[in-house]
């Protein structure tokens, strides 16, 4: 995480919206998220998954920019997904966002390829910024763990 300045719009490479998949199990949680990555100029969320099992089904068919996953889900955990997802896009762009303030799940998350990790309870602050940052080709990871 650096000090650069943050863009005003975001887009893709081809000059369009930047897509994003949501996956988190809590309804509340989940609109929460999509209406902060929403509120910013040149993101859209092109879909929602409320399972690990969901979200990497989703990346497969809907191949969004970005992915949002949540640590703690039904039927796979962000984790597992991630490294599913990986598998068959190996270049995937990954924030996961979690209530757990961890450092073996960051390292963890680290390991899998995932460039950004914000805590729920920070998610309005610092999820666009981590976002920011992942679409920089920078990674986003809590400074105090």
């Amino acid at each position: 995480m650096d000090g650069a300045p943050q863009p005003v719009g975001a887009a893709n490479a081809s000059g369009e919206n930047v897509r994003i998949l949501v996956a988190d199990d809590q309804e509340g949680v989940r609109k929460r998220v999509i209406a902060t990555l929403t509120s910013r100029e040149g993101f859209e969320v092109c879909g929602e998954a409320t399972t690990g099992k969901e979200a990497v089904q989703l990346a497969r068919k809907l191949k969004p920019d970005l992915i949002v996953l949540d640590i703690t889900m039904p039927e796979m955990n962000g984790l597992d997904a991630a490294r599913h997802i990986r598998e068959f896009a190996p270049d995937a762009l990954i924030v996961i966002l979690s209530v757990h303030k961890s450092r073996q799940l960051l390292e963890e998350a680290r390991k899998v390829g995932v460039r950004g990790y914000v805590t729920k309870g920070e998610a309005v602050q610092k999820l666009v910024q981590a976002v920011d940052a992942v679409l920089q080709d920078r990674s986003f990871f809590p400074e105090d763990l």
